[in-house]
């Protein structure tokens, strides 16, 4: 069974609702609206498996912002707040490796993630009103 068949496997198992596939590519994207999971994208990139979602546009006067989310990224159990390559959208971001991957480590990310966002959305969209 390759990598992207296992983790498919697990995600299914899980019961998160897949709502893009690409096994050409190895990318599942999936979406749990009561764990805040919203296009989650999932990349079997041998040796690494990686996870990302995006979370909002960065804010115009982002030193604060900045200054906050590297104190949030300390208390997060798996993964951290991004930007993407241009610096424009603060994105959730993990990697797990995929030799040994099980489905615990998996939803351990990703309930990291809805973790996270239970705990630091209200707050991260009140820098986008700012």
């Amino acid at each position: 069974m390759s990598d992207f068949e296992k983790v498919k496997n697990f995600i299914m198992d899980m019961g998160f609702s897949i709502s893009h596939e690409d096994s050409k590519e190895e990318l599942i994207v999936i979406d749990d609206d009561e764990r805040g999971i919203k296009n989650l994208v999932i990349d079997c990139e041998s040796p690494i498996l990686i996870l990302e979602q995006v979370i909002i546009p960065m804010p115009q006067n982002s030193a604060d912002f900045c200054k906050r989310i590297l104190q949030i990224n300390r208390t997060l159990v798996h993964g951290s707040f991004v930007l993407d390559e241009e610096g424009t959208t603060l994105l959730f971001r993990d990697t797990l490796q995929t030799e040994n991957l099980d489905r615990n480590e998996l939803e351990g990310s990703i309930d990291a993630l809805s973790l996270a966002l239970a705990e630091y959305a209200s707050e991260l969209v009140t820098f986008t009103n700012g």
